[in-house]
């Protein structure tokens, strides 16, 4: 797990989303400032990666105090600290990676370079998630190369499940478990055509021929 830092959903409102949504984590980094996020979320910080321009110097000293692995980093550099730690999380050998707190916050610049890590080719063949404020959660399927990809996402009958091309247009789109099914179909970039589907299955399967497609589950649970 990844920590951010933007914002972050409360621990509630994960569980309430999307329960067992932290199961299997065996490694939880801090990007800078994200270490914040720890606490309010019962987690264990074990890595900390940053430059320290977003944490105080007495709260990062106390992580290294508890037994923190510490990675202090130039602040002129050539990645984010989000980017930093989620490298450091792929060659500690994670198949997978949980993201909080890469959205929101007052930087939209880290947000949105946030979303294009998703399209690392490094995360290609692996479960990468990241949960805005409010707790939707965004996946990415991938298919470079022509190598047809599947996926399905368990979540409740009712969520908004939209579905946006990244990069180039996504080809052979399908999809099962949703209300307006898509059979083979195009999703062409810079095109709304996969916005607000709705989930009418527990699991719903998104499959695409080449290219990379951004999936948004908004919970069908969120107030008003």
């Amino acid at each position: 797990m990844v920590l951010a830092d933007g914002s972050a959903p409360s621990r509630a409102a994960l569980d309430r989303a999307w329960p067992g949504w932290d199961a299997g984590i065996e490694l939880v980094i801090a990007a800078d400032g994200g270490a914040r996020h720890a606490g309010p979320l019962g987690l264990r910080i074990d890595r900390w990666v940053g430059d320290g321009d977003s944490i105080d110097a007495g709260d990062l000293a106390a992580l290294a105090a508890s037994g923190v692995v510490v990675e202090r980093v130039p602040s002129e550099k050539d990645a984010s600290d989000t980017e930093l730690a989620v490298v450091a999380a792929l060659e500690a050998g994670a198949g997978s990676v949980t993201l909080l707190g890469g959205l929101g916050g007052v930087r939209l610049d880290h947000a949105l370079a946030n979303v294009a890590l998703l399209q690392d080719p490094a995360l290609d063949d692996r479960w990468v998630r990241l949960y805005d404020e409010q707790a939707a959660r965004l996946t990415v399927v991938a298919a470079p190369g022509n190598e047809a990809c599947a996926r399905e996402f368990e979540g409740r009958v009712g969520d908004i499940v939209t579905l946006l091309p990244l990069g180039s247009a996504v080809d052979g789109v399908e999809t099962a478990g949703l209300r307006y099914p898509l059979a083979g179909e195009t999703l062409a970039l810079g095109r709304s055509r996969g916005l607000s589907n709705v989930r009418t299955e527990p699991v719903a399967r998104v499959a695409i021929r080449s290219g990379r497609l951004l999936v948004i589950e908004t919970p069908a649970n969120l107030p008003p």
